[in-house]
């Protein structure tokens, strides 16, 4: 056993450290001693270092299993900066020639090797595992442990086969980490390694420098953006998307704008990834417009702001990528950007999966609710989300806290919550209690009979969100809490079993409000627009409305509302100006252009108005690569599934991307799909209701069609055949 003394002078021999972090000692001692140990400790703690000394003063090779080719190889590369023996750490996985690998196990017989990193899916292999079944193993290390578990934010089934595989190698003791594991994922992740007995160590999750905002995702996100991005000049930042294809437009969005910015996501060309990773590294590029792919075990620690483009799918996520801002313990802006719609586009992408994976991703998706559209310190709930009580009650660094909170008085309402839960004996999630009270009939709530319970209905006055934000307020003051093995289920502490006996007031702060923006006119006309110049957009809808009754279409087909209103705030007074403003391509600019263009030029000159064309927002042209392969495709009437297949995308995307093209004016015809998916008469039925709609809205066209007879996607299928037809 190592003395403290004997550590802290390898700390200096070996990494030039004068003192340890955090727990950092503790964990390396116990690790010497041959213990289990399971490691909780936020992005920027010192992690590596955990089991990388350790490995230098211990006989044999560590095995340490990491998750991305490109963190192991930042891992080797630090090691050997550190060491004289180039030997001293390796790598094996997909990225290696037979003879690197050859040259690999050279170096681990001889003995120079101390650090040998591979990935879960390289460890399977039966001719590593007869290799290593060869070597002295001096421990095992299990990096971005979170990964083993399915409630982990990146599930990886090889992660699973860790526990069987090293049985089967050889025992030795084994030590997990991890940034961001809740209770259950920590229970999850220890039980899965057969490791329940391992000391823990966890660190405060708690980073006090980063700052957290959550804004309204509007049509104009991209605009807000760069507004921030250029408040921010010359400040490193990473912008996280969830799809591949939204990291390829923001990033040529924002190039196209003078921006300094390289995309990354698993898609790309790996050495193109690579450089465009040591790029940022290198300070080439201020901004990364990436997906989760990046930022795993990336050292840079002076990352100014982290943008969320779409809300991630789960908190986990979210913790482990704001958590790659500030790590110097510098500013730190972490500002992500919210629509219940892009979580309602998540859920809708789970169809088709086990339902118990569908159970787990929308309980994570709740969870991902709740933190967006809740009012109380954002610290707070997340740091209670990892099982971490944060006393204060405001951090004064979080969008929350920093403006004044509505209070209600949640008594009376948090009495009726507790006492349904014990009603329903503790079994039920936190969206069965909040149906009982509201007196929503689902099958759930009739198949086990709870409409009959006392307090059905007793609450139907009230909102679900302010129901749901009791349930939540009450889970942080320790009154209820979720069940960890049955992910969800409501029970009630011996507190609030305590404050049944004797109520007492009980302060709600109500949730945010985040209303997604109606796309039709009728409901934007009641509560303003988001057009700079009102009187010029009402001047435009005039002129839609005389042009839709001239030509006997609906006015949405000349142009939508996001359109007149993005002519009211740019003036554009050419049509290549025209072209510039979204759902406006060549075809409708020449349609429809030149009257609209008139009044805009008659509207500047007469008010004297000085346009903002120095601050456009300069966008991709229309037609992308992506779109007139799209056209192309119909144009050779390939099946629509099977264009979303070649183009990586899922349907509702590829519907995105037609709809776009039909609305900026482009005719296409994929009467060829409908005629095989569809029946004539729905496909006319749908067709004469958009013949007189007053909007296009989906929702609208469900609910006079019937939801029970018309999918959403054949709506809207009948709808681009509708626009290209009718309008174009």
């Amino acid at each position: 056993m190592a003395k403290l003394a004997e550590l802290s002078k390898q700390l200096k021999k070996n990494f030039g450290f004068d003192n340890f972090k955090g727990n950092q000692e503790a964990i390396i001692q116990n690790v010497l001693d041959g213990k289990d140990t399971f490691v909780l400790m936020p992005t920027g703690g010192g992690k590596s270092l955990c089991y990388q000394l350790p490995s230098l003063l211990m006989g044999g090779t560590a095995i340490v299993i990491s998750p991305l080719i490109a963190l192991m190889k930042n891992q080797v590369d630090a090691m050997r900066n550190f060491s004289e023996e180039d030997g001293i750490a390796h790598f094996i996985n997909s990225s290696l020639t037979r003879q690197a690998i050859d040259a690999v196990k050279a170096d681990i017989v001889s003995g120079k090797t101390k650090l040998l990193y591979v990935a879960p899916e390289s460890l399977t292999k039966d001719e590593n595992i007869e290799f290593l079944k060869q070597i002295k193993i001096s421990f095992y290390a299990v990096d971005e442990a979170h990964c083993i578990s399915e409630w982990g934010h990146d599930f990886r089934p090889e992660y699973r086969r860790i526990r069987p595989i090293i049985n089967d190698i050889g025992v030795a003791p084994l030590i997990a980490l991890t940034a961001t594991a809740t209770p259950k994922v920590q229970h999850d992740i220890q039980k899965n390694l057969g490791m329940l007995n391992a000391s823990v160590f966890k660190s405060s999750f708690n980073r006090p420098n980063l700052y957290y905002e959550v804004r309204p995702k509007t049509t104009n996100v991209d605009k807000d953006i760069i507004k921030y991005i250029r408040s921010q000049a010359g400040k490193s930042g990473i912008i996280y998307c969830l799809s591949r294809k939204k990291v390829e437009e923001l990033s040529e969005t924002l190039h196209m704008n003078g921006i300094s910015v390289l995309p990354y996501h698993a898609g790309m060309d790996s050495a193109v990834r690579s450089q465009n990773q040591d790029s940022f590294l290198m300070e080439k590029a201020d901004i990364i417009v990436a997906t989760i792919a990046f930022g795993m075990g990336i050292d840079k620690p002076d990352v100014r702001y982290v943008l969320h483009y779409d809300m991630p799918k789960s908190l986990e996520g979210y913790y482990q990528e704001t958590g790659r801002g500030g790590r110097d313990g510098g500013e730190g802006q972490c500002i992500a950007f919210y629509a219940y719609k892009d979580l309602d586009k998540l859920r809708k992408f789970m169809q088709g999966k086990p339902v118990a994976e569908q159970e787990i991703g929308n309980q994570l998706l709740l969870e991902t609710q709740a933190y967006a559209e809740s009012s109380i310190c954002r610290r707070k709930l997340l740091l209670h989300y990892f099982g971490e009580e944060y006393q204060e009650d405001n951090c004064g660094c979080c969008d929350n806290c920093m403006k004044p909170r509505k209070f209600i008085e949640g008594q009376e309402l948090l009495s009726l919550v507790l006492e349904t839960i014990l009603i329903v004996k503790e079994k039920f999630k936190a969206e069965h209690i909040v149906d009982i009270l509201k007196g929503n009939e689902t099958s759930d709530i009739k198949s086990y009979l709870h409409d009959e319970l006392e307090n059905f209905s007793s609450a139907s006055d009230e909102d679900e969100r302010l129901l749901h934000a009791v349930i939540r307020q009450a889970m942080i003051a320790g009154l209820i809490s979720k069940e960890i093995e049955n992910y969800g289920l409501l029970k009630v502490s011996s507190a609030g079993k305590a404050y049944l006996k004797k109520p007492h007031p009980f302060p709600i702060v109500k949730d945010n409000e985040f209303d997604d923006e109606e796309e039709d006119s009728t409901v934007r006309s009641t509560g303003g627009t988001c057009a700079a110049d009102d009187v010029l957009f009402s001047i435009l809808k005039d002129l839609r409305k005389k042009l839709s009754k001239k030509l006997v279409v609906p006015p949405f087909v000349i142009f939508q509302d996001p359109s007149l209103e993005a002519m009211a705030t740019t003036y554009p007074i050419t049509i290549e100006e025209l072209q510039n403003i979204p759902g406006v391509g060549a075809g409708k600019a020449k349609r429809y252009g030149e009257e609209f263009l008139k009044v805009i030029k008659v509207h500047v000159k007469e008010n004297e108005i000085i346009r903002p064309e120095d601050l456009r927002v300069r966008t991709v042209a229309n037609k992308s690569k992506l779109k007139v392969s799209i056209i192309q495709a119909i144009d050779r009437k390939i099946a629509l599934d099977d264009i979303a297949l070649s183009k990586g995308l899922d349907i509702f995307e590829l519907l995105d991307e037609i709809e776009a093209i039909v609305y900026s004016g482009t005719k296409i015809n994929i009467d060829y799909f409908l005629d095989e998916i569809m029946d004539p008469d729905h496909i006319d039925e749908i067709f004469d209701y958009f013949r007189t709609a007053e909007t296009d809205k989906i929702d609208s066209a469900l609910d006079k069609l019937g939801e029970d007879d018309f999918s959403e996607t054949e709506v809207r299928l009948v709808r681009i055949k509708f626009l290209s037809e009718i309008g174009n």
